[in-house]
């Protein structure tokens, strides 16, 4: 049988041995805490999942136009499912990404018409840093929120001014003699 042969201290790299030594020495090895983007929003934006060429698994997270009048398609990017997780109420989601990084968004546009009159559709892909996307993704909390009653005088006027179709009676009765 052959004996262990016991680690001699030159057989350890020196990143190990330096960090033997600052721990007996009772230095701490203290990591630069990332600081990290927490971005808020509804299970309704995140699609299905799907597998990548390359194997891995990701889903598509839908960017909502930050102005409601703008109908144009939304942007989206691609995560892994497993960064995305449900809040205690069960209707939102949440994710953290590191606040320096990056993410490729996508934005679908019009890039002219075909000979048949169809339009023809490209994509607009550019780097967005994540704090940026968090400001995209959280778009709706900067929406101003009346109330109906703070309106509800210009809604009164709106209904006066629409034409009142009369409405046919109920036929409850129908078919049925007196």
């Amino acid at each position: 049988m052959a004996e262990a042969s016991k680690i001699m201290p030159g057989d350890l790299p020196d990143w190990i041995q330096e960090a033997e030594k600052a721990l007996a020495n009772g230095e701490t090895m203290d990591v630069p805490e990332q600081k990290e983007v927490t971005i808020k929003f509804g299970k309704g934006l995140v699609g299905e999942p799907f597998t990548s060429k390359n194997g891995h698994e990701l889903v598509e997270v839908k960017i909502p136009n930050a102005d409601k009048d703008d109908h144009t398609p939304w942007a989206s990017f691609v995560i892994s499912p497993k960064m995305i997780h449900d809040n205690k109420f069960g209707k939102g989601v949440w994710m953290e990404l590191p606040e320096d990084g990056t993410i490729k968004v996508s934005k679908p546009v019009i890039l002219g018409e075909k000979e048949d009159g169809k339009k023809e559709w490209g994509n607009d892909v550019r780097e967005v840093p994540n704090t940026e996307l968090k400001e995209m993704m959280e778009s709706y909390k900067t929406r101003e929120r009346n109330s109906l009653l703070g309106n509800l005088d210009e809604k009164k006027q709106e209904a006066a001014k629409q034409s009142v179709k009369p409405k046919p009676e109920k036929a409850k009765n129908k078919g049925m003699e007196k």
